[in-house]
């Protein structure tokens, strides 16, 4: 029996990670010794305070049942102390805080409030793909806004027509960068704001990054410039920030009016984050600083080994202030990203991610991520200097 797909469905490209993990499946069933480099998903277990955190509170019936969808206020409240501590910004635990299943989700969700059928996103590329994604779901239309080299990766806000701006809903910014590793200044944060006033645009600024950091470096808060709190919001995860991958586990911050909408649009859809996950949550930022500092020194490490490596074969790439990836341009002469990665990973054995897979601008880039131990790191040096 033939099923007619949506076309809201059938618009969606396929997702770039799942297709990755197909073709590393298949290179495994084949018996190739894979170095992963591809997706972003740490290599060390989640830290011990915060299994121990979970197995207390799943000892407690209490929280066996349905979940509040905005998030217990414990939670919340950790959440709001954090945020002070972390970025000088206050936030109402009641009314500027909503906890997520995974800041994707959250992300996925958000185009559901506000755009309808024909509006437009304003969307980086590349990108996260969920940007994308969420807005098709929602029927709303997509207009790229190319990140550059030669312009630190920054959107050029300037270059968006009238016409476009006029039909636009939200606009989404990601710094410290996915894929590109790229970061900001306080300034791009300012002028964001004020451009978001002028047009009536709903800021979404992804912060998934934002304490994965090298060299001294501390990325900040767009909540925390003037305006931002008028126009925005930003998400955050425990992803990477405590190797939380699998327990979906993050949240938003911000504009009351905004984290309401996001609120509405869950409580139809889910029925929130399981409460003792919650709870170790707040463990997890209790140790924050402490698993972040260890954490950090390992991929600065790592970092080193892999930039230090490429760049001693030839392949020109720059050491990342943040984040755990290297986005590098191809080696001569090879000019398409897919192809690239498709070479590396039959004739090396190493996954990579195609740069055009996260957005046409990508295209000329690879992506690499720094979830693999400094030894395999030197490893997968030593097979690309064969293959390139």
């Amino acid at each position: 029996m033939q099923f007619e797909l949506s076309e809201r469905l059938t618009k969606l490209p396929p997702y770039l990670f799942v297709e990755i993990d197909k073709a590393k499946r298949k290179a495994l069933r084949e018996g190739k010794d894979i170095i992963d480099l591809g997706i972003g998903d740490p290599d060390e277990g989640s830290p011990k305070e915060v299994i121990e955190s979970l197995y207390k509170a799943l000892q407690d019936s209490k929280n066996h049942h349905y979940p509040l969808d905005q998030g217990i206020s414990s939670f919340r409240k950790r959440i709001a102390e954090w945020y002070s501590s972390r970025f000088g910004v206050a936030l109402d635990p009641e009314k500027e805080i909503l906890v997520l299943i995974g800041s994707k989700e959250g992300i996925g969700h958000m185009p559901l409030a506000f755009v309808n059928p024909g509006d437009v996103s304003l969307v980086p590329d590349p990108c996260y793909p969920p940007y994308k994604g969420g807005t098709i779901l929602a029927g709303g239309r997509i207009h790229a806004m190319p990140l550059l080299e030669g312009n630190n990766f920054l959107p050029d806000l300037k270059k968006i027509k009238e016409s476009t701006l006029k039909k636009a809903r939200i606009l989404y910014i990601n710094y410290p960068n996915n894929p590109t590793s790229a970061v900001c200044e306080k300034g791009f944060f300012e002028d964001v704001a004020l451009f978001a006033k002028k047009y009536g645009l709903i800021v979404a600024h992804d912060a998934a990054y934002s304490e994965v950091a090298f060299d001294g470096y501390k990325p900040d808060s767009f909540l925390k410039v003037n305006g931002a709190m008028d126009v925005g919001v930003e998400f955050h995860s425990l992803s990477k920030t405590c190797n939380m991958t699998g327990w979906r586990i993050g949240f938003v911050c911000g504009n009351e009016k905004i984290i309401s909408a996001i609120g509405k649009v869950k409580s139809n859809i889910d029925s929130g984050a399981f409460n003792a996950i919650q709870m170790a949550g707040i463990t997890a930022l209790d140790i924050a600083e402490r698993h972040l500092k260890r954490m950090n020194a390992v991929y600065q490490e790592r970092r080193d080994a892999l930039v230090d490596g490429l760049n001693s074969i030839g392949w020109k790439t720059k050491k990342p202030k943040a984040t755990f990836y290297a986005w590098t341009s191809l080696p001569r002469p090879y000019k398409s990203s897919i192809k690239f990665a498709g070479k590396v990973l039959n004739e090396a054995g190493i996954v990579i991610t195609p740069g055009v897979g996260f957005g046409e601008s990508g295209e000329g880039y690879v992506r690499m991520a720094l979830t693999v131990s400094v030894e395999r790191i030197k490893e997968a040096v030593d097979r690309l200097k064969k293959i390139i």
